[in-house]
């Protein structure tokens, strides 16, 4: 089935969705997804079998590895996992799993095609709901990025209300939104950017990267998120700066001066929940722009 959408005032659809059905579905152990086995190396607390005893009375423990098989059977498989790192509740730690649906794709007319992602973050020691996030997955640069828009809120599900329905209302109401998100795609694609506010637009996410600490950044920094890594990401719409700047920032492609006056590289974002904090934000702020 081959879907167009189409939104007042636009004259061209940028981001038809294509939803392909009756394929031949990739094999859950293929290189494309992740087998229970490697989850198990890669994220432990994903298999934990019971809550932390600081849970409460009215806490019902689902491991989250029921969830990727309820998932599964929606078509939506594991492309990656990561937990945070802990030293105490070892095993009831938070952790992401990326899911991903072969069926599920945004074919851009120029050739950008992007896969819609389903990130979920989840706990065992009680202070975290099943929480899904929606995502997207660039092929061209194989670069996640994470939806932040006003009208598309991450959902959530209560370990003491889980059930398969209830996950299934909640994919569904996900994949209803995505009209949202390509409606996203299409103002950054049809905002263009002049050289000030593509600086501004730099300087912003780099104010984001360095909150919070002592580190300072130059103009170099802003010249340096602002460098193309590829030829699909040249140009001046926001769609193009947005991904080539949120790509330069999260992989660290520029360098920052301490506290103490010593230039170093900045390091690639490794912790998931800083990832997303920060994707949100730049994605946030793309979209204040557009609109």
């Amino acid at each position: 089935m081959h879907r167009q959408l189409g939104y007042p005032g636009c004259l061209s659809y940028i981001y038809p969705i294509l939803i392909i059905k009756n394929k031949g579905m990739l094999n859950y152990t293929s290189s494309n997804f992740k087998s229970l086995e490697e989850l198990k190396e890669i994220a432990p607390s994903i298999f934990t079998t019971k809550g932390a005893e600081s849970t409460s009375d009215k806490y019902t423990h689902i491991p989250t590895d029921r969830v990727i098989t309820d998932m599964e059977l929606l078509g939506w498989k594991v492309v990656d996992a990561k937990e945070v790192k802990a030293r105490q509740n070892v095993g009831f730690q938070k952790h992401l799993v990326v899911f991903r649906n072969p069926d599920v794709v945004i074919n851009g007319d120029d050739g950008d095609t992007v896969y819609p992602q389903v990130l979920l973050t989840n706990s065992h020691d009680g202070k975290n709901s099943f929480t899904f996030t929606a995502g997207l997955f660039r092929m061209i640069c194989e670069n996640g990025l994470v939806v932040a828009d006003t009208k598309f809120e991450d959902f959530k599900v209560k370990h003491m209300g889980y059930d398969f329905e209830t996950l299934q209302d909640t994919i569904k109401e996900i994949i209803g939104n995505l009209d949202l998100t390509v409606e996203s795609m299409n103002k950054m694609k049809e905002t263009e950017l002049n050289e000030e506010q593509m600086f501004n637009l730099a300087k912003s996410f780099l104010d984001m990267r360095v909150e919070g600490t002592s580190n300072k950044y130059t103009e170099d920094a802003i010249d340096a998120v602002l460098e193309v890594q590829r030829k699909e990401d040249e140009g001046n719409m926001l769609w193009e700066v947005f991904n080539r700047v949120q790509e330069n920032i999260i992989e660290g492609n520029f360098e920052y001066t301490t506290l103490g006056g010593k230039n170093r590289q900045a390091r690639i974002i490794k912790n998931f929940k800083q990832d997303q904090e920060l994707n949100k934000k730049m994605f946030a702020k793309a979209l204040e722009i557009a609109d």
